[in-house]
């Protein structure tokens, strides 16, 4: 494993930062753009935007929050929500995004899988997948944020999803997304044992302690945060000092020390 990446997720609805419990019960934080600055300034690792409500209207409208951020934000983006074309992948692509995030379309049309990979290359092409726990050891996937089943087992979908040529795993727990509960580590652990791309752990981070068992006991590349960040209850310095003295390695930047 290479360095672990730091992540903050973004979930967008029209202007909008949002943030939910279970991907639902959608409360406005703030202004995104401002909020994407001044994560990139404290020195996160990337940024994922996700459009909350683009199944709803079948399209992905974040292109222009998008574009701004790229001219002022200098790490990748990754953007998902109504992505169902390589069109669609497109335009965001061009808009600033370095990766786009399918959820919906794949499970329905597998094949927008492989047809983004092999249009753009794998790296482009994340798999987002929302996980629901039905049982020990089984969990399935979930579409249109939380709210549709779809019948798919999770880890056999993230091995099609490889297959097909997804190049990164956005893996959300829906169960734990919003709680500050922690992660769900043995769903983290299940996928990222299954595959040989990197896992983005997505859903309950409440505490440093969450972070580090995601790491060490789930095996994720990258971990992903929201409402600890959005409302200010750890700075991303603290985040990354922690990672440090638990021997997690993170980028390290000496203009990161100044701030």
């Amino acid at each position: 494993m290479g360095k672990l990446r730091l992540v903050a997720r973004m979930d967008i609805k029209g202007p909008n930062l949002i943030k939910g419990v279970h991907l639902e019960g959608l409360r406005v934080v703030g202004d995104p753009q401002q909020f994407a600055r001044r994560y990139y300034e404290a020195g996160i690792d990337e940024i994922i935007y996700m459009d909350a409500v683009a199944s709803l209207y079948e399209r992905n409208s974040l292109s222009d929050i998008v574009s701004y951020t790229a001219q002022n934000v200098f790490i990748p983006i990754t953007v998902g929500g109504g992505i169902r074309s390589t069109d669609d992948a497109k335009s965001l692509l061009r808009a600033g995004a370095d990766k786009v995030a399918v959820n919906t379309a794949a499970t329905r049309n597998p094949q927008l899988i492989s047809d983004i990979a092999t249009t753009f290359g794998s790296q482009c092409m994340v798999l987002s997948i929302e996980a629901k726990k039905l049982a020990d050891h089984k969990w399935e996937v979930y579409i249109e944020n939380g709210r549709e089943r779809t019948g798919l087992d999770v880890v056999e979908w993230a091995k099609l999803g490889v297959e097909r040529g997804a190049g990164e795993i956005l893996l959300t727990s829906v169960d734990q997304e919003g709680t500050r509960k922690g992660f769900d580590v043995e769903l983290i652990r299940a996928v990222s044992t299954a595959v040989p791309i990197p896992v983005v752990a997505s859903g309950g981070m409440g505490t440093l302690e969450h972070l580090k068992e995601a790491v060490t006991t789930g095996k994720a590349d990258a971990v992903v945060m929201a409402d600890v960040l959005h409302y200010n209850r750890i700075s991303i310095r603290e985040i990354r000092n922690y990672a440090r003295s638990n021997d997690l390695a993170v980028r390290h930047d000496g203009w990161l020390e100044t701030l």
